[in-house]
């Protein structure tokens, strides 16, 4: 019903069905909360973070039920508390995405391809702010190289935008297309992105790279396996933009409803987590806050 409303629920999907063949097994009439407990504490060491996850598309699950069931307990928020620590993005400095691009044009490759994909789709990121998934899914009737646009389908917002671009980036792209139509005239998939065998991108194949780009370069432990991750490149955008807003004396504030359509997000404090402040953006943002205290004009 919820998806029929334009919901994707592709997360609750893949929870309620194990969760209802976990009742059947029990041989539960209805919801509990002691059956929701005991399904989201399956299996007994699972992290807590996981066990309220679970939770969620049950209790609300349930809501629905009780209305034709009125025996069904609707297991309260209380149930399984945590709370969660959003891990403090880590923002690249240009030389640092100069040389993440420059090892990823080394990359080895039988065609050259793997490392032109892996240099503009990683470019792409640092410059737009994109989603992975948005940018490895992007069709090749999307980038509008012409016009110095790109089009986003099936964003989170469930809507269609457009994306316009820097004239450099336009570039870069019409570069990388060249490249791919001599190497792949008819691929294996109709993205914009290729593989080196012309089959579409994967988010997941792009971290690894990203990981083993992060490692060659010393961002990363040779064995680390926490570090700087892709959709950093995402918060790094936002903070960039910020900092070029407060030295060019505009009131940030104003923008950042443009800044949050630009990005895609759905809500606006979406957009305030991602400006994370750095040294950098507190620099410039210092004459304005001194400013503030004197009168002279409304924080931004």
């Amino acid at each position: 019903m919820r998806r029929a409303l334009g919901c994707t629920r592709h997360h609750a999907g893949a929870t309620l069905h194990p969760c209802v063949r976990f009742a059947e097994q029990a041989g539960a009439a209805c919801i509990t909360t002691e059956l929701a407990r005991r399904w989201a504490t399956q299996p007994v060491d699972v992290h807590p973070a996981h066990g309220a996850t679970r939770r969620s598309p049950v209790r609300r699950f349930a809501q629905y039920c009780r209305a034709t069931a009125p025996q069904t307990e609707i297991p309260p928020h209380g149930l399984l508390p945590y709370r969660y620590d959003r891990t403090p993005p880590s923002i690249s400095t240009e030389q640092e995405i100069s040389q993440l691009l420059a090892a990823a044009h080394q990359l080895p490759s039988l065609t050259g391809l793997r490392a032109n994909t892996s240099a503009t789709v990683l470019g792409l990121l640092a410059v737009t702010g994109m989603r992975v998934s948005a940018a490895v899914g992007l069709e090749r009737e999307d980038g509008d190289l012409t016009d110095g646009s790109l089009t986003i389908r099936h964003t989170t917002c469930g809507k269609t935008r457009g994306l316009p671009l820097h004239p450099s980036t336009q570039h870069a792209l019409e570069q990388y297309a060249g490249r791919r139509d001599s190497r792949w005239p008819q691929p294996q998939a109709p993205r914009f992105f290729l593989s080196e065998r012309g089959t579409r991108l994967t988010p997941w194949s792009v971290r690894q790279t990203f990981v083993q780009l992060s490692r060659h370069i010393g961002l990363r432990g040779a064995t680390a396996r926490h570090g700087p991750r892709r959709h950093d490149l995402r918060h790094r955008f936002a903070v960039r933009t910020r900092r070029t807003w407060h030295g060019a004396g505009v009131h940030g504030e104003q923008r950042l409803p443009t800044l949050a359509a630009y990005l895609g997000h759905a809500h606006v404090h979406a957009t305030y987590w991602s400006r994370s402040a750095t040294p950098a953006l507190l620099r410039v943002a210092m004459p304005r806050l001194t400013t503030d205290a004197e009168g002279t004009h409304p924080a931004s």
